[in-house]
């Protein structure tokens, strides 16, 4: 099994119970990292998005709610994940224009220069290829289009790193497996926060691919970051 089917299993196996572990393991403060994404693509009002790894479609249902673009796609290799947030999206009457499609995130099938805008929320640590999935996102981005990324980080400064690495390797996977069965799951997640990119690694990747205005914040002492930027050609 490729590593790209074992994310799509093991995402598929969790989609049941994945919105309310996420709420319950971030206290809800998940939907404020969202609003500030969503946030920045405010004055741009972008008519076409394009959601990578679009889970559940959190994301995609606040982007609608607050910018009202003409429609949103989101993408996601996990059919499981997708039906639920489809489900959310016709009972918030958003279905469409937002639309939901299976595509591997590293390898699209929409043309170049599709999109006003490309967003991705905890997602893209779990690109197998992470540059090549960030290529991706950059050729489908108009000329003049904007990139916002949510990922999970770690925090720098004591004690929140301490906390913050005793939480992830223990109470995360602990009530992961209570609730959803599935113990494995969250011991990758709390994982692959550790070996993805972040600061200044994360956004020199995002300068090789083209990206240009490049912004970092970070909120909630550390745990999640911003990253935006620019397509000019």
């Amino acid at each position: 099994m490729t590593v790209a089917r074992e994310i799509e299993a093991m995402f598929d196996s969790i989609a049941a119970t994945y919105d309310a572990l996420n709420h319950i393991l971030s206290a809800g403060v998940d939907r404020r990292w969202r609003a500030k994404g969503i946030n920045y693509l405010r004055p741009f009002s972008p008519k076409r998005i394009l959601d990578v790894a679009t889970g559940t479609g959190d994301l995609a249902i606040a982007m609608h709610k607050t910018l009202s673009p003409q429609q949103i796609t989101g993408v996601d290799l996990s059919e499981k994940m997708m039906e639920k947030g489809k489900k959310k999206a016709d009972k918030a009457g958003c279905s469409p224009p937002i639309v939901f499609e299976r595509q591997d995130c590293l390898s699209l099938t929409y043309a170049d220069n599709s999109f006003d805008a490309v967003t991705s929320a905890f997602g893209v640590r779990n690109f197998e290829h992470l540059e090549k999935g960030i290529a991706e996102m950059y050729r489908v981005l108009k000329p003049g289009g904007h990139l916002m990324i949510l990922e999970l980080s770690r925090p720098r400064q004591f004690p929140a790193k301490q906390l913050y690495a005793l939480y992830s390797a223990t109470i995360i996977p602990s009530i992961g497996r209570l609730f959803s069965g599935q113990g494995g799951a969250y011991r990758y997640l709390p994982a692959s926060v550790k070996v993805v990119p972040q600061g200044e690694a994360m956004m020199e990747i995002l300068r090789k691919q083209g990206f240009v205005n490049l912004a970092l914040g970070t909120f909630t002492l550390g745990i999640c970051s911003l990253y935006t930027g620019e397509k000019i050609k």
